[in-house]
């Protein structure tokens, strides 16, 4: 459990193997499949295909501290032309609403703006996970009208309407940046009341804290971010910070990584289960390889009981993988604890 064993960063395998090791062997920590028995409940089971979630790589052009993706601008994994038409051809071909593309700055991706306009040709929702300040990077400062035009639903991070704790946590600067992008998201109608072009801002703790109600900081975030920079916006996500990759280094380097995995354990509300992600994602990597979600991805969790690489899927017959088993470890407590937690905010209004 030494710190120091993850932080070499040797390979993306070798750490997620470690980072899971870390993550099994705490014995003062139940199992999850074990605090689902204690509640009466029987194993995760997903039910149904609404999102097929694409991680198109690594590469991004900010290094937050508590990225669980292990992002940044010195990373060089990316999703080829062959993985993003097999992603295509699955969305194609089965009848899943949603792609919801993710980095990294999926933006780098040069499959990125293939995807979207295949994906919004086709009547698919799309939804592009984004960082704010690459819409103000040289070469891509024509991506919000593109996104406009395609009609993608943009969800962005902001950790704080606060200056500070921003660049605390996302990088010097990045605070003014992210209120660039979204004033100029605005002018083009994104966020607007009344708006087809939903933007939805996304917080996570900056510290080791549980999200707050989500309605309440919803609040807050409206009411500071309007009169300070006349900025609107449509929802607000809280998502809680995973024990995975930089934010698990920070919990092991402090000595408070036992202290959170209680306040997690202590937090599990079975009544999130209903809602979790897993249930109704498929998750797919820069390789094409398929997971429940995009936090077993960067542990290495694979799928239980079906192919498990995109090529392999029939997307004619998605029976299989609309009622698999779900791969669970005690990361998932992040998902089920307080008001849950998901890639769509909290689980409980």
């Amino acid at each position: 459990m030494a710190p120091t064993s993850l932080t070499k960063r040797q390979s993306t395998l070798a750490l997620a193997s470690e980072q899971l090791r870390v993550l099994e062997s705490t014995d003062s920590i139940p199992i999850f499949d074990q605090v689902l028995a204690s509640h009466g409940m029987g194993e995760l089971v997903a039910s149904g295909i609404d999102v097929l979630q694409i991680n198109v790589g690594k590469v991004c052009n900010q290094t937050c501290s508590h990225c669980h993706v292990d992002a940044g601008p010195d990373r060089r994994e990316s999703m080829s032309e062959d993985i993003a038409t097999e992603c295509l051809r699955v969305l194609k071909l089965a009848e899943i609403p949603t792609l919801d593309i993710t980095g990294g700055a999926p933006e780098l991706n040069p499959q990125f703006r293939q995807l979207v306009s295949e994906a919004s040709s086709m009547g698919k929702r799309v939804i592009d996970r984004c960082n704010l300040t690459i819409l103000l990077a040289p070469k891509f400062e024509d991506l919000p009208e593109f996104l406009a035009a395609n009609r993608v639903e943009i969800v962005a991070s902001l950790p704080c309407y606060l200056e500070e704790n921003v660049d605390k946590q996302r990088g010097n600067d990045v605070f003014r940046r992210s209120i660039e992008a979204l004033q100029r998201l605005n002018r083009l109608g994104y966020g607007q009341p009344g708006s087809t072009l939903p933007l939805s801002l996304v917080y996570n703790p900056v510290g080791f804290s549980l999200p707050p109600s989500q309605e309440d900081l919803e609040a807050d975030y409206r009411r500071e971010l309007r009169n300070r920079y006349g900025i609107e916006f449509t929802q607000l996500f809280t998502i809680t910070n995973m024990p995975i990759s930089r934010f698990l280094d920070d919990l092991l380097k402090s000595g408070r990584y036992l202290e959170y995995m209680d306040k997690l354990l202590n937090a599990f509300n079975p009544s999130t289960l209903d809602g979790v992600m897993c249930r109704t994602m498929l998750s797919v990597d820069w390789q094409g390889n398929l997971f429940d979600c995009d936090f077993n991805q960067m542990l290495g969790l694979n799928l239980q009981d079906v192919p498990s690489h995109i090529r392999d899927l029939d997307a004619s017959n998605l029976h299989d993988y609309r009622r698999r088993r779900i791969s669970t470890g005690r990361h998932c407590l992040g998902c089920t604890a307080g008001h849950g937690s998901s890639c769509q905010g909290s689980l409980q209004k």
